[in-house]
């Protein structure tokens, strides 16, 4: 725009300052009015990109008289350019040129010659043939980059579905992997468990091996759980059946925990009311990943679980004393566990502090934002 606000402002003042004041004003024109009507016609070509036909069709019918003849080059090639009917181009070229032709070409008012004919072509041409030419080559390069850059963005969104669908299936594969190895080494941790329970003759370490068997399903069923999110295969449901733990199901995971002989105590202050699904399933795999943590390498020290409700925080801190003697769980560890809940609790916008206690402990501690769950 402020481009052809300039273009607009040369064509009509300069033609105006560098002609100069004629003897004679055609068609009877006075002065004022003729210079204002050149001006206002200059004007004009500030509408030439939304336009284009209208306004080279208004500077043809001034060619007579002698307004604005400078401004028809600049018309016939915003037509070229911007037009979008190849017939009106070429029926407006061919009239601007006859009537240029007319204006220009002493023709019927002297006898005309080859000299005039040859001193009279180049500013027919300069007039109509470059600019409409121009503008042709213009508008056919700058529709040729509006089709490469479209094309660049459909190949650019082709790639980014080829690669969302790539994620997927890939996804997928980990799934079934995951569930071809760790799942069939549960069950036959299960069916062990059962063979065992069944054939032992006393009943001293029966519940023990029935606690494997129920902790053992527990983690199948939260396996299945995670890889259906991972799943993405049309007929099949992605999200898990089941409900996602929370906070209820605290009870439960420090009771197989003692169960497993570890010395636990679950303390709960504040005012106790249901809160987000995200906080308390957060909230949980805390709690459940700081016991993991403490039967891997604290198995005989005493553990305190802490939950404070707050007015919209959730305070949870996981406390063990110094183990009394080495652990002989023997679990594998992974060493992601403690960066997955910091990222966890990051991404709620809550705190996650843990380390090292000076009377040698370990304490687990995290602040996560909660609001309240219509019931």
């Amino acid at each position: 725009m402020a481009f052809d606000i300039l273009v607009a402002l040369g064509c009509a003042l300069l033609p105006n300052l560098l002609i100069g004041v004629p003897a004679k004003y055609p068609l009877g024109f006075p002065g004022p009015a003729f210079f204002a009507l050149s001006a206002l016609t200059g004007l004009a070509l500030v509408v030439r990109r939304r336009w284009p036909a209208g306004l080279c069709v208004a500077v043809i019918l001034l060619i007579p008289t002698d307004l604005r003849i400078q401004a028809l080059p600049i018309c016939l090639y915003s037509l070229a350019k911007y037009g979008r009917s190849r017939r009106t181009l070429a029926v407006l070229s061919a009239v601007a040129t006859l009537a240029t032709a007319a204006r220009v070409l002493p023709i019927g008012r002297r006898e005309f010659t080859v000299v005039d004919l040859v001193s009279g072509l180049p500013n027919l041409g300069f007039l109509t043939v470059v600019p409409i030419l121009a503008g042709m080559y213009v508008g056919a390069r700058r529709t040729v980059l509006l089709n490469l850059r479209e094309k660049a963005e459909r190949l650019e969104r082709e790639q980014h579905l080829l690669a969302s669908q790539t994620r997927m299936e890939e996804r997928a594969r980990i799934a079934r992997e995951m569930h071809d190895v760790v799942a069939h080494r549960v069950s036959l941790m299960i069916i062990h468990s059962g063979a065992l329970e069944v054939g032992m003759a006393d009943g001293e370490h029966t519940g023990q091996v029935r606690l494997i068997g129920e902790i053992g399903r527990q983690a199948l069923d939260e396996l299945r759980q995670v890889l259906g999110v991972l799943r993405v295969d049309e007929g099949e449901e992605s999200a898990p059946r089941a409900p996602q733990p929370t906070l209820t199901d605290l009870s439960r995971l420090v009771d197989a925990s003692r169960a497993a002989g570890m010395r636990i105590e679950l303390t709960t202050s504040g005012p106790s009311r249901p809160l987000d699904a995200t906080a308390e399933r957060t909230a949980y795999r805390l709690v459940q990943e700081a016991l993991t943590n403490v039967h891997k390498h604290a198995g005989g020290a005493a553990t305190h679980v802490r939950l404070r409700y707050a007015p919209g925080e959730l305070h949870l801190t996981v406390d063990n004393e110094v183990p009394t003697a080495p652990s002989t769980a023997r679990l594998p560890s992974g060493g992601h566990g403690l960066v997955g809940l910091r990222e966890r609790v990051t991404v709620l916008g809550g705190t996650f502090e843990a380390g090292p206690r000076p009377d040698g402990g370990f304490r687990v501690s995290a602040a996560i934002p909660t609001r309240e769950e219509a019931p």
